[in-house]
């Protein structure tokens, strides 16, 4: 299983929000670059990346901030926010991205989505936040009525690469992750599921493990590594203990605890 470290980006900085609510943001760092080369000098070996002025506006904002990270680490970067259009895909893919997740656009634009699949093999991740199983769009401002099974079949059949799956009540809250539901979404679909929002302890990984067997890959952690309630090297060490051979055996837990 995957450890994903999560990096938000809201007007150039690094931050996490409360269950997606952009008036109860927390910096964590000013400088999103510095942030990258930490999780990877920990051992991360894939980062990902979320504009959030672009999850709320509809376009690409933090490009600069993207273009600067993917040029300075040497892992998979995959990203979401605010992409809404073939052009912008294309433009993120060109820059280095390795993956684009799409979430709004899954929903009123699918055909889009489909095509998208059929261009870029591998490259497109649908994301699939929900409220109370519902999927949730334009930066989680809006709530849809369609249900985030149905949506993670559909976009299974049309070519996904994998489904990033987070609760929106769970998000941030460090409560850890709601099992039923991914449990439930990885039933769905025979196509990676990776598990986003809640994460607060090494407990809430082991506890991902049991999901393995029905397609749950990855885990995205934000708020537990920058608070320090997760170290890095004790996520990787917990799920991934291959990953650490080239990691000092003191490296200890994340500087911004």
């Amino acid at each position: 299983m995957d450890v994903i470290p999560a990096i938000d980006l809201l007007e150039g900085r690094c931050v996490r929000l409360y269950q997606g609510d952009y008036s109860q943001s927390q910096t964590f760092n000013e400088d999103p670059v510095a942030v990258a080369k930490q999780w990877v000098d920990q051992g991360a070996t894939r980062l990902h990346l979320v504009d959030l002025d672009g999850a709320k506006t509809g376009a690409l904002v933090n490009r600069q901030a993207i273009a600067e990270i993917v040029r300075t680490v040497s892992v998979p970067v995959q990203l979401g926010g605010g992409l809404r259009d073939y052009a912008a895909v294309a433009d993120l893919l060109s820059l280095g991205v390795d993956r684009a997740i799409l979430g709004t656009v899954a929903v009123e634009k699918p055909q889009l989505v489909w095509q998208l699949c059929e261009e870029f093999p591998g490259q497109i991740i649908v994301g699939i936040d929900a409220r109370d199983g519902k999927v949730a769009t334009r930066g989680w401002l809006e709530t849809s009525e369609v249900l985030a099974t149905d949506l993670a079949q559909q976009m299974a059949q049309h070519g996904a690469a994998a489904i990033i799956y987070t609760d929106i009540y769970r998000d941030g809250t460090m409560q850890g992750p709601n099992m039923p539901a991914l449990r439930e979404i990885a039933d769905a679909v025979d196509i990676p599921i990776i598990a986003s929002g809640g994460v607060s302890s090494i407990t809430d990984l082991l506890s991902l493990l049991a999901l393995e067997s029905v397609g749950v890959t990855g885990v995205i952690i934000g708020r537990a590594l920058y608070t320090g309630d997760i170290s890095l090297k004790e996520a990787l060490q917990a799920i991934g203990p291959e990953r650490l051979q080239d990691i000092p055996p003191d490296f200890g837990s994340s500087a911004f605890a």
